[in-house]
């Protein structure tokens, strides 16, 4: 079983920055791929990011060269170091993490809550 505990949202202008950080429970969560995905109020969930557990990335289209996932297996971390806001960032921010052997994500945080204004 793994808990994830999401952190790091606030009100931040347009062009600005936050770091999200994604706290895990569990000893094993190096083997774990972790995502950031969000959703808008009145829209779907969407895929941000994720990283593997040997450290490989993807980004959206919409945040490449923006954003930039990381982790610190030390300290059963991952990050969401987000630059250049813009209004249409704004949403509730969740990571999820899976097995890599497993398609879907299993664990999920409750949330946190981005506000990007113009």
């Amino acid at each position: 079983q793994v808990q994830l505990v999401e952190s790091g949202g606030g009100l931040v202008q347009a062009g600005g920055s936050l770091r999200l950080s994604c706290a895990a429970s569990g000893r094993t969560f190096s083997s774990y791929a972790v995502g950031w995905f969000r959703q808008a109020p009145g829209k779907e969930r969407e895929f941000v990011a994720t990283i593997w557990s040997g450290g490989q990335t993807y980004n959206a289209n919409s945040v490449k060269g923006r954003f930039t996932i990381s982790r610190d297996n030390a300290k059963n971390t991952v990050y969401l170091q987000m630059n250049r806001l813009k209004p249409e960032d704004t949403a509730v921010y969740y990571c999820a993490a899976r097995l890599e052997v497993v398609a879907e994500y299993q664990y999920w945080g409750q949330g946190t809550q981005v506000t990007v204004s113009s």
